[in-house]
C-alpha cells in the first residue's frame, strides 16, 4: 500500500505542517538527501506532551508524543517533497527530557520507529540515535529529526 493508504488504514491523519520557529527551513534537500528539522508533538498549533518523562509524563505518554513527532516529520516530507519521491528513511535522531531515574527511552522512541515502518513499510526501516537533554524548547518531552533519501 502507499503511505497515504497506510495512514488511512491505521487511522492516522497527518497534522498540518508546522512552520519554523527561527531562521531555518523545515526540510533542507542536498543532492538526494532530505533533512527534516526537529519536529515536536504539536497538533493543530497546540503544544502537547509538555514536561519530563518519568515525572509528569509516563513512558506511554512519551510513546504517543514521539508518534506525533513522526507524523509531523511525515507531514513535512509530504508537503515539501511528496511521498512518491521517498526512496527510504535513513536515520532519526530522537531527543527527550526526563527525570533523573527514568530510563525507558528506547520504548519511547519506538513510537516513531513503529509508525515509520507501519506507514512507509520497507522504506521506513532506519537507524537511530537517542539523546537525553536537560531541556527542550517549550518544555516538550521529546523531539525528532530525520533524514530521507529522495528521488531527484
Amino acid at each position: 500500500m502507499t503511505p497515504k493508504e497506510n495512514l488511512n488504514h491505521f487511522g492516522y491523519e497527518l497534522p498540518a505542517a508546522t512552520t519554523p520557529g527561527g531562521n531555518y527551513v523545515s526540510v533542507n534537500i542536498r543532492d538526494n538527501i532530505a533533512y527534516v528539522a526537529i519536529q515536536f508533538p504539536i497538533q493543530n498549533d497546540e503544544f502537547l506532551f509538555l514536561g519530563r518523562l518519568g515525572d509528569t509524563l509516563t513512558t506511554e505518554d512519551g510513546y504517543q508524543a514521539m508518534e506525533l513527532c513522526a507524523l509531523n516529520v511525515l507531514s513535512q516530507i509530504e508537503s515539501k517533497v511528496g511521498f512518491e519521491k521517498i526512496v527510504g528513511l535513513n536515520h532519526i535522531d530522537a531527543y527527550f527530557q526526563a527525570s533523573g531515574e527514568w530510563d525507558e527511552s528506547p520504548k519511547v522512541v519506538n513510537g516513531a520507529s513503529d509508525l515509520f515502518v507501519k506507514i512507509l513499510e520497507e522504506k521506513g526501516k532506519h537507524s537511530r540515535a537517542i539523546f537525553g537533554v536537560d531541556r527542550l524548547p517549550r518544555n516538550f518531552c521529546v523531539g525528532l529529526t530525520a533524514s530521507f533519501t529522495v528521488k531527484k
